[in-house]
């Protein structure tokens, strides 16, 4: 019993230390002090004279007084499994055992949340995302390969309690999808869905091939930030081609019966976006801006920066060699990063959604990219 104590207290100890460090997310009292400074400057009657910077102060306030919150409950609990050790050398307690280590994991969990956070520093990292999957080589298994993908992040979001939302869904004639775009809304739904941008190959046995031989099915995911409504990009409409088309999805909808889905060109950089969520042709086009100057922020971002790697998942061939993660499922399971070299022989979980093992494993490699 004293062993495991001193075992207890090593790991409070650290837990402490870890969590009263100065400096990043974790400089308490260079946050308080800041929160102090922000409460002065916000009750001033003239603030809302500039309306862009009152919004920004209000929002600085909330994310210090998120982080000082979350730092008050790893306290807590790390306080809490204290006077539990106490309690387990003073009576002897076998039972206080379980609520010692309850109280450690939560502290930690929620102290390698918060370091998780760190890595997400990046310019457009806390904006929301829009998603896209287009099939690449490999016939009718590709697009299948394509759907896969598609209810893969479908379900990676949803793990994260991110809202989800199909701007756009083109079904394939036998199988799959030629294309489907997604909204994402929540936090950090960028900075974590970037790691996913790339070509992503599939190994199976194709269940579209009557003798069951082994085939290799290519899908390209890209991301990019959905960005705020007031943010101002200078778009000439003169660059745009702007074609109309019949939505699909189940047969009697309003959208199958108008032609309300909207596809927006951007002429000088080729870039295409498409919306039909929407009953309203109107309110179809607005998003589909939207998503285009989103894209468009993306490009800019790769040119300042000089990473055309991030790019490169949209201008390489959806086809082999170009793959930044490999799926295989015959002849044995494995999902393989091929920048990170992370993987897992639970491909069955990584294709329900359980993706944070390889987010994590990207962001380590690349933060703030």
């Amino acid at each position: 019993m004293q062993s495991c104590s001193i075992r207890k207290k090593s790991e409070v100890k650290r837990l402490a230390n870890v969590s009263r460090c100065s400096g990043g997310i974790f400089d308490v009292q260079g946050k308080n002090a800041r929160l102090s400074e922000l409460e002065g400057v916000l009750s001033a009657p003239d603030l809302w004279d500039d309306n862009d910077r009152a919004q920004a102060l209000l929002k600085e306030r909330g994310d210090i007084a998120a982080v000082l919150e979350k730092l008050a409950s790893i306290n807590a609990s790390i306080e809490d499994a204290r006077e539990l050790i106490e309690i387990c050398e003073l009576e002897g307690d076998p039972l206080a055992g379980d609520d010692i280590r309850a109280s450690l994991a939560a502290a930690e969990g929620s102290l390698d949340k918060m370091e998780f956070g760190r890595m997400l520093g990046g310019e457009h990292d806390g904006d929301d995302a829009i998603l896209t999957v287009n099939p690449g080589a490999g016939g009718t298994d590709s697009q299948d390969w394509a759907e896969m993908l598609l209810r893969m992040y479908i379900r990676f979001c949803e793990r994260m309690g991110w809202k989800v939302r199909t701007l756009d869904r083109q079904h394939a004639d036998e199988a799959g999808i030629k294309s489907a775009t997604l909204s994402v809304k929540g936090d950090y739904a960028y900075g974590m869905l970037k790691s996913e941008r790339g070509v992503h190959r599939l190994v199976r046995i194709s269940p579209f091939d009557a003798s069951a031989r082994r085939h290799t099915a290519f899908a390209a995911c890209d991301v990019y930030p959905d960005l705020p409504d007031d943010i101002e990009i200078d778009i000439d409409e003169s660059e745009l081609r702007i074609a109309t088309y019949r939505a699909s999805g189940a047969g009697g909808q309003h959208v199958n019966k108008t032609d309300s889905a909207i596809r927006i060109t951007h002429i000088p950089s080729g870039t295409v976006v498409q919306c039909q969520a929407e009953r309203s042709q109107h309110k179809n086009k607005a998003k589909a801006m939207k998503m285009l100057k989103g894209k468009l922020i993306e490009l800019e971002m790769a040119e300042r920066e000089a990473k055309q790697q991030a790019l490169a998942a949209t201008k390489q061939d959806i086809a082999f060699g170009s793959q930044v993660r490999n799926y295989v499922m015959h002849p044995y399971r494995m999902v393989k990063d091929t920048r990170t070299a992370h993987e897992t022989s639970n491909l069955d979980g990584v294709l329900d959604g359980d993706l944070e093992g390889f987010v994590k494993a990207y962001l380590i490699a690349n933060p703030s990219s």
